[in-house]
């Protein structure tokens, strides 16, 4: 029996204030940052996930990328141990959160960093970015935990953007999709196509050949569709300011009682 779970934590009152690493800072505006999330939440649950809303961090401006406090592989929640020292602290409530799903819990511990933003599952498969803010160790923790599992865990380089799922995510065929700029070595991944704009690099599965993406990438979603899928697409420009897509937006567990 598989699941279709996701966590998700609300833009907190200074959003504004987010890390911004490899992009210029833009004014953000929280109002309107409240209301794009509102609708990236309303397309989960319109598309058949359940949300579980994690405790507020409102002292932590980038609570809202929830899905670098963890990494899910079948029911085990890893959790991280982010590269930015100031994120520590959004771990705890995401903790109580995956705990209470019924997840069994791990954690990255020190001198490891890893965010889950660093990490991308296809299939069995587990790329694993190794950069600014997941380190070797972080890796090798990450590999021990899940490779007793059945994970095979490959580490990848990861210089010109902040997480490797901003580079690369991937198609429910397994195909690996980036837009060629920003990834280190495309050659890393068996299958490989690009995408013409940057935040099509992002998509979340949604089951059914549907792909929750940001309307930043029009192109690349009439790429998609040609290709037989069906784009579900929401403005999410307030967090793309802060170097989000919507992948960091939530934690998806699909095999929570698998």
């Amino acid at each position: 029996m598989t699941s279709k779970e996701a966590l998700i934590r609300r833009p907190g009152p200074r959003l504004a204030e987010g890390l911004t690493t490899h992009i210029q800072r833009r004014p953000v505006d929280p109002a309107r940052a409240l209301a794009q999330w509102e609708e990236y939440v309303g397309a989960l649950r319109a598309h058949g996930w359940r949300t579980t809303e994690v405790a507020p961090a409102d002292d932590c401006p980038d609570a809202v990328f929830v899905e670098d406090t963890m990494v899910v592989f079948r029911n085990v929640a890893l959790l991280a141990r982010p590269g930015a020292e100031t994120r520590r602290p959004e771990v705890a409530a995401a903790e109580e959160a995956a705990a209470a799903l019924g997840c069994s819990l791990g954690r990255i511990r020190a001198p490891g960093t890893l965010d889950g933003g660093d990490v991308l599952k296809v299939g069995d498969t587990v790329y694993v970015g190794r950069g600014g803010r997941t380190n070797a160790e972080g890796v090798r923790q990450l590999r021990a935990a899940f490779e007793p599992l059945g994970a095979r865990v490959t580490a990848v380089p990861v210089e010109k953007v902040l997480h490797l799922k901003s580079a690369v995510t991937a198609l429910p065929d397994g195909t690996v999709i980036g837009h060629p700029p920003l990834v280190d070595d495309p050659a890393l991944f068996p299958r490989f196509r690009a995408v013409p704009e940057e935040a099509g690099a992002h998509v979340v599965l949604l089951g059914g050949g549907r792909l929750l993406m940001s309307a930043s990438a029009p192109r690349s979603a009439e790429l998609f569709a040609g290709l037989g899928y069906e784009p579900v697409v929401v403005d999410i420009a307030e967090f793309e300011k802060l170097e989000g897509c919507v992948t960091c937006l939530s934690v998806r567990l699909r095999e929570l009682y698998a």
